[in-house]
């Protein structure tokens, strides 16, 4: 019966969530509340606060599911062949990340955190935002250290200045497609920003 109950538990949380990126991407987040959430998931007002403190408890539940450190992805990269060098493990592990944004639900939640919520109450999206990036940028400089120490990288060129670059570049292009997913396809024409980038960088 415990068993029964924190699946059910678990169901009813996820019910939640599933509503409330709906309701959000609709609607916006400030201009939805709690209620409207529950009732969209079938569920009462009670059951939002049983899993969540506030609005924004439950949006940051929300943006982390979709959060891609990128050691995850050099993790993941790494794991299928762990013989790549540094820079390929970056260009690789961008790819992957550009798979991961191609599926709905990635896209509807960055698009929410980017283009649809505003500062209100106990959320700020520009703090998100800039907590992501900067755990991305650290972890991203961590690889093209590596690159550098095994001189991989144009002489001119420093492993900081390398990941601001990259960084800048991907995301403008991850802004530019979530407002308008339809204008380009965003594995082929960031493939292709990644690549270039990619040998712009090695020595």
């Amino acid at each position: 019966m415990a068993r029964k109950t924190k699946a059910e538990a678990a169901a009813t949380r996820e019910a939640l969530l599933v509503a409330a990126e709906e309701m959000f991407f609709a609607n916006g987040v400030a201009r939805t509340s709690l209620e409207q959430i529950a009732r969209h998931a079938g569920l009462t007002r009670g059951a939002v606060y049983w899993h969540f403190k506030n609005k924004g408890d439950l949006f940051m539940a929300l943006v982390d599911q979709v959060r891609m450190p990128f050691q995850s992805l050099t993790e993941e990269v790494i794991k299928a062949d762990d013989s790549l060098s540094p820079l390929e493990t970056i260009r690789l592990a961008c790819h992957a990340g550009l798979v991961r944004l191609e599926q709905p639900s990635y896209q509807r939640i960055l698009s929410i955190l980017l283009h649809r919520c505003e500062v209100f109450s106990d959320i700020n999206p520009m703090e998100m935002q800039e907590e992501i990036g900067n755990e991305c940028f650290d972890q991203m400089l961590y690889v093209f250290e590596q690159a550098h120490a095994q001189h991989q990288l144009r002489p001119n060129l420093t492993p900081r200045m390398a990941t601001l670059t990259l960084q800048s570049a991907l995301g403008g292009l991850f802004h530019d497609w979530l407002r308008n997913p339809g204008a380009f396809p965003i594995r082929t024409q960031g493939g292709e920003l990644i690549d270039t980038l990619i040998m712009l960088m090695r020595a």
